[in-house]
C-alpha cells in the first residue's frame, strides 16, 4: 500500500485509495510531521525528545519510550499489511534514530517545489497551468497544527515564501498573456495579506494600467508608498518608482499586450451597445442568449452563470408571448455537452417543458431552423431520463438538420444524437461515428466547440474500445485547441482521460493513480459542472481498489452522490454484513443509461457474485453482453472496472453457463 502525505495544510496521510488516514493523537501527528521536515534524513531519537517536549523544562522519564510507541503506531498505520516482525519500508529504524522514506511524489509539499521550479522553464500557457494547479494543492498554513513549534518554523516560511514567489509568477504569467483583468482581484488580495511584497504591487499597479484604469494604477502605487513607510519605515524600492513615472509618462514598454486591447474594444462596444439598444427591446434578449452561450465555454464561474441566467431570459420571452421570439432564445443556447448527467436536472426539465410548449405554439410558416433547434435542445436536455421523447427529438431534429444543410445546426443536432446513444450497452463504436462526423463537420466549418466536443467524445469511445493510442490523439488536439480558443474546461476531461489511461495501461502503483485521482478531482472544484463532480472521486477510487483486490471504501462521511445506490451493497460486504449487501442488491435499480452504465452494472456483478444473487447476477449478464468488446467504465473517458469480457466470464462461471 502506498501513502501519500500532506503538509501543505494540516498534516495528513492518505492510503493507496485516497482514504485518510487515521494518525490517533497530536504526538503521533508530531513525530510524522517532524520526519517530513527533515525531507527523508535521519532524526535522532534525542532530538524528537527535545522536539516533542520543547514546551516542557525538561521531558518526561519515559520520552524516548514514548517516542518508539508513537512511532510503532504510525508503522501499523502506515504499513498495516506489514507481516510481524518484517523491517518497516517507509518509516525505518537507522543509526541513532528514524527517518521517513517516502517518494518525491508522496509528499505535497515536494511536489509543489518542482512544480513552481518546472513552470520557469515553460511557454506561458503552460506555465499558467503548471501554477494554477500546484496553488491548487494548498489546504492551508504550511504545518498548519504546528505552527508554534520551532522545529517546523524554518520550513512554514520557506514554503510559504514559495507559496507568494508562485501566486506573483502566475499572476506575472497572467500579465504576459493578456489576462490582466483576471490576474487583479488575487493580486489585489495579495498586498491586502501581504502589504510588504513590493513585486506583487508592481504586478498589481501594471494590470490595472494595462486595463484602461490608470488613476486606479497610481493610487495604488501611493498606498504602497504610504504602507511601506509605515509598516517597514521604507520608501518604495526602484521598480516601483520607474513603475510610477513610466505610468505617468505613458511608457512604451507598458502597452498591453494583445488581450487587453480586446478589453477596451469590449468595454466600448458594450457602452455603445446600452446607449442604442432600447432597455426593452428583444434584441436585448437573442443578445442575451448570445452572451450566455460564449460564457458557457469561458470556465466554471462562467457556466454556473449562464445556466443560472438562461432560464430567466426564456421565461422573459415567453412572456412577450412570441413562439418565433421564444424558439430562437431558447435554441441559440448550442453551447456543446459531454457528459451524459444533468448539471441542475430541475432546469433541464423545464427547459424541455418550454421547448415542448413553443414547438407546439409555432405557426406552420415558422422557420425549420427554429423547429430543429427546439428538437435538438429536447434530445440534449432529456438525457439520462430514459424518457421515449429524447431519441425521437433528436432523430427529427439531425434528419433536418440534414435537409437544410445547416453545419452548425447538424453540429447541434448531432449533439443530441450523441446523448441519446445510450439505450443499452456497448455502443461506444456508434458514439465513435458521431465524434468523427463533428471533427469533419467543424474542420470544414470552422465550428470549433463542436471539433472539441468530437475530440471529447471520439476520446472516449477510443477508450471504451482500448484504443488509447486513438484516445491520446484526441486528447492532446482537444488540449491544442482549447489553449488556441481559451477553453479552459476541457482540461478537466483531458486530466481525467490521463489518469484513466495511467491505470488502464500500465502497471502504475495504486498510490500513484490515487494520488493522480485526487489531483483530477481539484479540477472540478468550481468547475461548475456538480452533474460531474458529485460523488465522482469516491467513485473512481472504488474501482481502482476492486482492481486491485481491495475492499470498497467504508468511511462513513464519504459522498456517494448518485453513484450511492451501486456503492452501498459493496461498502456492506466490506464491512462484513453480507445480509444487508444482499437486501441492498434486491432493490437495485438499473443504472441510468449513460456513461458509466457498464461501470455500474460491473459493480452489481462484483456484489451479486459475492452474496450469490443469481437474479442480479442473470440482469447483469443480460445487460453487459452487448459490451463484451468494451472496458468497463472507460467510455466515460474518466475510469474503468477492466474488461467487461472478464466480469462476464465470472458471471458465467457463477451461472454455470457458456459466454
Amino acid at each position: 500500500m502506498e501513502i501519500a502525505f500532506g503538509v501543505l495544510g494540516p498534516v495528513a496521510a492518505w492510503d493507496g485509495a485516497g482514504d485518510v488516514i487515521a494518525l490517533k493523537g497530536p504526538r503521533h501527528r508530531a513525530v510524522l510531521a517532524r520526519l517530513l521536515v527533515a525531507r527523508r534524513r535521519v532524526v535522532p531519537v534525542a532530538r524528537l525528545v527535545e522536539d516533542l517536549w520543547a514546551d516542557h523544562t525538561e521531558p518526561p522519564a519515559d520520552a524516548v519510550g514514548a517516542v518508539r510507541t508513537f512511532v510503532a503506531a504510525l508503522r501499523r498505520a502506515l504499513e498495516p499489511e506489514r507481516p510481524p516482525r518484517t523491517p518497516a519500508r517507509l518509516l525505518v529504524t537507522e543509526g541513532p534514530g528514524y527517518a521517513l522514506r517516502a517518494e518525491a511524489e508522496a509528499v505535497d509539499a515536494w511536489r509543489f517545489e518542482r512544480a513552481v521550479t518546472a513552470a520557469a522553464t515553460l511557454p506561458d500557457p503552460h506555465a499558467l497551468n503548471r501554477l494554477e494547479e500546484a496553488l491548487s494543492w494548498w489546504r492551508g498554513p504550511a504545518y498548519a497544527d504546528f505552527g508554534d513549534e520551532a522545529w517546523a518554523r524554518a520550513e512554514r516560511s520557506r514554503l510559504t515564501e514559495l507559496r507568494l514567489h508562485a501566486v506573483e509568477r502566475r499572476a506575472e504569467t497572467q500579465l504576459a498573456l493578456g489576462r490582466a483583468a483576471v490576474a487583479i482581484p488575487d493580486l489585489d488580495a495579495h498586498v491586502a495579506e501581504h502589504p510588504w511584497r513590493e513585486d506583487a504591487w508592481r504586478l498589481l499597479a501594471l494590470a490595472l494600467y494595462r486595463t484602461g484604469r490608470q488613476g486606479d494604477a497610481l493610487a495604488v502605487l501611493r498606498r504602497a508608498r504610504t504602507l511601506l513607510g509605515e509598516q517597514l519605515g521604507a520608501d518604495p524600492g526602484p521598480a516601483l518608482r520607474r513603475l510610477e513615472a513610466d505610468i505617468l509618462d505613458h511608457a512604451p514598454r507598458l502597452d498591453p499586450g494583445p488581450g487587453d486591447p480586446a478589453e477596451q474594444v469590449w468595454a466600448r462596444a458594450t457602452a455603445a451597445y446600452d446607449r442604442t439598444v432600447a432597455p426593452g427591446a428583444r434584441a436585448r434578449l437573442e443578445s442575451t442568449v448570445g452572451l450566455l452561450r460564449d460564457l458557457a465555454v469561458t470556465g466554471g464561474g462562467g457556466l454556473e452563470a449562464a445556466r443560472g441566467h438562461r432560464l430567466a431570459a426564456i421565461t422573459a420571452a415567453r412572456e412577450l408571448g412570441d413562439p418565433e421570439l421564444t424558439a430562437r432564445v431558447i435554441g441559440a443556447y448550442d453551447v456543446p455537452a459531454i457528459w451524459t448527467r444533468a448539471d441542475d436536472p430541475r432546469q433541464a426539465a423545464d427547459t424541455v417543458a418550454a421547448a415542448e410548449h413553443t414547438l407546439a405554439a409555432l405557426p406552420p410558416d415558422a422557420q425549420l431552423t427554429s423547429r430543429a433547434r427546439l428538437l435538438a435542445t429536447i434530445a440534449l436536455e432529456s438525457r439520462g431520463t430514459r424518457s421515449a421523447r429524447g431519441p425521437q427529438a433528436a432523430r427529427q431534429a439531425e434528419d433536418l438538420a440534414r435537409q437544410l444543410e445547416d453545419p452548425a445546426l447538424l453540429a447541434f443536432a448531432l449533439n443530441g444524437t450523441f446523448m441519446q446513444t445510450f439505450h443499452r450497452a456497448g455502443l461506444a463504436p456508434q458514439r465513435d461515428e458521431i465524434g468523427a462526423e463533428l471533427i469533419a463537420l467543424s474542420t470544414r466549418h470552422g465550428l470549433v466547440t463542436y471539433e472539441v466536443l468530437g475530440r471529447l467524445i471520439r476520446l472516449q469511445s477510443r477508450s471504451a474500445l482500448a484504443d488509447f493510442t486513438g484516445a491520446d490523439a484526441h486528447a492532446t488536439a482537444a488540449d491544442r485547441l482549447a489553449d488556441r480558443h481559451e477553453l479552459p474546461l476541457v482540461s478537466v476531461f483531458t486530466t481525467w482521460y490521463r489518469v484513466l489511461r495511467l491505470t488502464a495501461t500500465g502497471s502504475p502503483r495504486s498510490a500513484e493513480v490515487a494520488t493522480a485521482y485526487r489531483h483530477a478531482a481539484l479540477r472540478l472544484d468550481g468547475a461548475g459542472m456538480p452533474g460531474l463532480e458529485r460523488g465522482l472521486l469516491p467513485l473512481a477510487l472504488l474501482c481502482l481498489r476492486l482492481r486491485s483486490g481491495q475492499p470498497a471504501q467504508t468511511d462513513e462521511h464519504i459522498d456517494w452522490g448518485p453513484y450511492e445506490p451501486w456503492a452501498r451493497p459493496l461498502v456492506l460486504l466490506a464491512q462484513d454484513r453480507p445480509t444487508e449487501a444482499r437486501a441492498a442488491l434486491s432493490s437495485l435499480p438499473d443504472p441510468p443509461r449513460d456513461l458509466l452504465f457498464e461501470a455500474l452494472w460491473c459493480l452489481a456483478a462484483r456484489a451479486a457474485l459475492a452474496v450469490g444473487d443469481r437474479g442480479t447476477m442473470e440482469r447483469a449478464f443480460a445487460e453487459l453482453t452487448p459490451a463484451a468488446a468494451e472496458l468497463a467504465g472507460a467510455g466515460s473517458g474518466l475510469l474503468t472496472l477492466g474488461p467487461v469480457a472478464h466480469h462476464l466470464d465470472d458471471l458465467a462461471a457463477a451461472l454455470r453457463r457458456p459466454r
